[in-house]
Formats: C-alpha cells, structure tokens, sequence
C-alpha cells in the first residue's frame, strides 16, 4: 500500500480515489462469509404458502425476490430455490393468488462461505444472476449474499434491497421527472413504462452503476427505449437523484 499513500501524500490522487484503489486491492483476498446478510437476518418463504400470502409478505420486507425453503422438511437448509416478487404480481394480477409459492420458485447458486467475491461477482455477471445461498462446509445454510453485496465491498454502500426506500418522484417545470436513486425499477415501469429489465436490477441508482460499469459521476447519463437517465446528484458514491427524460430527435 506505500505507493498508494505515497501518491495521496503528494496529491497525486484524491483520498475518495485512494480508497477505491485500497478497496480494489483489498477485494481479490474477501470471502463470501465476509459480504453475506447472515442467516439470521434473510427473510424466507414457505414453498406451500399462496402466492398471495407470499406477495404480502415479500410487500412487508421490502425485497425483489426472496429464498423458499421446503415447508415439509421443516428444515430452512433444504433450500429449494428464490422467487421473484415480479413473477408474484404477475400471477396475482392473473388470478392465480391461491395457488401454491412452489410453481414460481425458479433455481439459486449454492456456494461455500470460503469462495472469493472476486469469483462469485465473475460468476454472476456471466450466468447473469443477482443472489446466491451461502452455505458452510457441512452443508449449512450460513447466509446469502447479493451482486449488490458485492459491488458495496468495492465501491462502498450503494442502495440494495436491505435499505429503506424512499420512492419520491417529482415533475419537473420543463417535463422531466426528477426521481430518488433508490426507486426501484417496478415503481418507475409502472410510473412511466421506462420498460428496464427488473430481473437485472432493483433500482435506478444500480441501473445507472450497471449500465455505466463504474461508479457514476455527476451528469453521467444512460438510455433506454427513448429514455435518458440523467445522475443528478451523488452521496458519496451512491446515486441520490435521477434526472428521466424523453429523448427528442
């Protein structure tokens, strides 16, 4: 780490800079068990509960998308997959809310608490997954953990689905919407049909981090189907305020 010190010594680069350097360096040696929400923190759903029962629940938490174990086994180690809140509504709206959870659960990665976030941030962006089950050497669920997870570790805190939202949305005078960075991107859809893939992120802040690849900076921008996301204003590196607009010929 001296040269990184030594340049910040000598401000050759800036402190903010500095730390993402040291977090980079920093990353290739972090386990999985360092990053991951901790069993006794994950909300699970019951595989034969109704897709109603589920939804409220899911409602209530908070999240996307959330891990189900096999209600019979009554064992929450027997882990039969994730579900994701959208496939919830879905099947609701369809009339299929008495229907049992277990229909939707779609597969989830099991990987060991000792594998490197380095190789599950690789794998997860190639097989294009956003939620693992962690599980120690015996087999034991120990946790899970999110790309969202991370991508915190990296870069610092950026808006997950563990964070409380603050979904505001505010008409600007010219026609453009200013919105909070941690809208999730169902709200938005539904808002103003901006159509952004909810499998693939939870808000508009990661949508604008993925899109760009990097932390995003003050008038960085991202389109979409005729739309322009527009970062407005940061915290640090989290994206606080989203500028959407129509994109005009």
């Amino acid at each position: 780490m001296g040269i990184v010190e030594a340049a910040a010594h000598d401000s050759v680069i800036e402190h903010e800079e500095r730390e993402l350097i040291e977090s980079v360096i920093e990353f290739g040696d972090t386990m999985v068990r360092e990053i991951m929400v901790p069993r006794h923190d994950v909300v699970f759903l019951d595989d034969d509960m109704t897709v109603t029962a589920a939804l409220d629940k899911a409602v209530v938490e908070g999240f996307s998308r959330l891990p189900v174990f096999r209600k019979d086994d009554d064992d929450v180690d027997d882990v039969v997959g994730i579900v994701y809140v959208k496939d919830l509504v879905i099947a609701e709206r369809s009339g299929k809310g008495t229907n049992i959870l277990r229909d939707l659960v779609r597969t989830v990665e099991v990987v060991p608490e000792t594998k490197l976030v380095a190789d599950l941030m690789r794998g997860m962006q190639a097989k294009k997954f956003h939620m693992v089950i962690v599980a120690d050497e015996y087999g034991t669920v120990t946790g899970l953990a999110t790309l969202e997870d991370c991508l915190e570790e990296l870069v610092g805190e950026i808006v997950d689905e563990h964070d409380e939202e603050d979904d505001s949305l505010r008409l600007l005078p010219n026609g453009d919407l200013l919105v909070d960075g941690s809208m999730s991107i169902g709200r938005l859809n539904d808002e103003i049909s901006t159509n952004i893939p909810e499998t693939e992120y939870d808000t508009i802040g990661g949508f604008i981090f993925g899109m760009l690849g990097r932390v995003p900076a003050v008038g960085d921008s991202v389109e979409h189907q005729g739309w322009k996301f527009s970062t407005e204003e940061l915290d640090g590196r989290r994206v606080q305020k989203v500028r959407v607009s129509t994109i005009t010929e």
